[in-house]
């Protein structure tokens, strides 16, 4: 059994994954998580097998979107670093 999830995310701040060249800009993505069950357990449990962020943001006006493939741990660091990027003093 699969399942897919979408939610979205928010970065205050323009942001960098090493799967571009140039900086994503600062907005709302669409993320898109796909798992599988877990077989064989007493409990329904799932393992991530893709994590796809679609691009560019929502709220930009373009003809056309794509997925982009990335690493949840990659993504995570990118978040901490736009939460801390909050918190600096200006």
């Amino acid at each position: 059994m699969e399942r897919t999830t979408e939610t979205e995310i928010t970065f205050a701040h323009p942001f960098v994954l090493s799967s571009l060249m140039v900086p994503l800009e600062a907005g709302t993505y669409r993320l898109v998580i796909d798992e599988e069950a877990i077989e064989g357990l007493s409990f329904s449990a799932f393992r991530r097998t893709n994590t796809q962020l679609e691009i560019p943001a929502i709220a930009t006006r373009v003809g056309t979107r794509q997925r982009l493939r990335v690493s949840p741990q990659e993504l995570e660091a990118a978040q901490a670093k736009d939460a801390s990027a909050n918190d600096q003093p200006r």
